[in-house]
Order: C-alpha cells, then sequence, then structure tokens
C-alpha cells in the first residue's frame, strides 16, 4: 500500500505509513486558511515537531493530548512538552536516529532559529527523514539553503520530500530547487507558504521553476491528500 499525505495547512502533513499515522508541526487552528480542519478529530500515533515557534506548535499540545501520541523532537522541545503535562515523549537530537513502529527517524540539520512562544529556548531546529520499506522521505522543517542537505543521500534514496518555499523566514523557490538537487529528489511538496503575507508565492511560477528542470512541485490545498 502506498503512503499518503494529507496538508493541513502551513507546514502541518499527516502522513500515513505503514499502518501509522504521524503529524508534523500542527499549526491549524489559528490559521485562517485552515478554518474547515477540525483539530478534534486529529488522533496521530506520532507527532514530529521540527521547531519551537508558535506556527509550528500551536496545535500540538491540545491533539498530543486528546490523542495520547508520542511526541518526537529535540530534548528541548521534548521537555516542553513535559512541562505541558505530555509524558510521552521520546527526546532524539541531530544526527541521532531510532526505530519507532512506522519505520526509522533521523534527525537532520535545519538552519533556522527556535524559540518557544514565551521567547525561552527551544534548542536547534530540525528536519526529519522518515524511513521504512514503504518510502523514504524528508521533512526540511523550516531552514535555509545549506550543504549538509548533500548528506541526506548518503542516509536514503528520497521518494518525496517537503520542502519549505514561501521565502522571506526559509528558503524560497529557487533555493527549494537547489535544495532538491542536493538531497536528490525529484517529487517535492512545498509547505511554508501562503499563511502570511510575507510568504505568498504566485503558484504557477512555483510549479514552473521546477518542472524546467525535470520535477515536480506539487502545492496542495488544505485537506488535500496526496499518494507518495
Amino acid at each position: 500500500m502506498a503512503a499518503e499525505l494529507k496538508y493541513y495547512g502551513h507546514s502541518c502533513f499527516e502522513l500515513r505509513t505503514a499502518g501509522k499515522s504521524i503529524i508534523f508541526d500542527p499549526f491549524i487552528s489559528p490559521n485562517p486558511l485552515a478554518a474547515n480542519i477540525d483539530i478534534n478529530s486529529l488522533h496521530p500515533d506520532f507527532m514530529l515537531i521540527s521547531h519551537g515557534h508558535s506556527d509550528h506548535i500551536a496545535d500540538a499540545v491540545q491533539i498530543a493530548r486528546q490523542s495520547g501520541c508520542l511526541v518526537i523532537g529535540v530534548w528541548e522541545v521534548t521537555e516542553w512538552f513535559k512541562a505541558q503535562g505530555i509524558d510521552n515523549v521520546h527526546p532524539m537530537n541531530i544526527g541521532g536516529a531510532r526505530n519507532f513502529d512506522f519505520g526509522r527517524v533521523k534527525l537532520v540539520s535545519a538552519v533556522h532559529s527556535s524559540s518557544f512562544p514565551d521567547g525561552s529556548y527551544a534548542g536547534n531546529p530540525c528536519g526529519f527523514l522518515v524511513m521504512n520499506d514503504e518510502l523514504n522521505f524528508y521533512y526540511s522543517g523550516d531552514t535555509a539553503l545549506h550543504r549538509d542537505m548533500k548528506l541526506i543521500p548518503e542516509f536514503a534514496a528520497l521518494d518525496a520530500a517537503c520542502l519549505c518555499i514561501g521565502d522571506n523566514f526559509t528558503m524560497g523557490v529557487d533555493d527549494a530547487l537547489l535544495a532538491s538537487e542536493f538531497i536528490r529528489c525529484d517529487e517535492i511538496v512545498g509547505m511554508h507558504f501562503d499563511t502570511f503575507g510575507y510568504i505568498t508565492i504566485d503558484h504557477s511560477a512555483a510549479q514552473h521553476v521546477f518542472r524546467d528542470k525535470g520535477k515536480r512541485l506539487t502545492l496542495p490545498a488544505i485537506g488535500d491528500t496526496i499518494t507518495i
């Protein structure tokens, strides 16, 4: 069975693979573009948090509490969840890998900043590699283009990747295209775009940039499910 990726807006996705559900960076209820998504209906098995900014954790505690999912992130992130009363956590850090029920997770570098909504330190931001017999998938988290991305093909031959493309706070389209070359992946799903005025993009132009290089950039509508 193929894996499925459902988009909840901004950088939030739910990956269904190996019979499990994994949600990434849940920012839904504060996003007016995602008003049709009912967060009360979300019951993932796992939650992966790339960093502490509010546009990546706004709904994380509620979803973790209602689902009982295992929260995975860097040490500082999981300690913050514990302080919110969420004890089902698994701390990791960049460069580390671990086997879970759905496959192997490896934390990889992201070049960004990371703090919690109160301004406290949230550790280093990260991206995630999810690897199993069904797929090899890269979620970049918020990041600039950086040369450590060239290491990713050493770890896994990717089937698909979620890359931030909104510019201003992260990579823009041109840098994301170069990132796709670094990671040797032709199937790219865009994220971190259109949510705020700072990161609105021209969809057609962005897809044309990738298509000219023989790659596909998918820009899902909120609520869409992609087979990968």
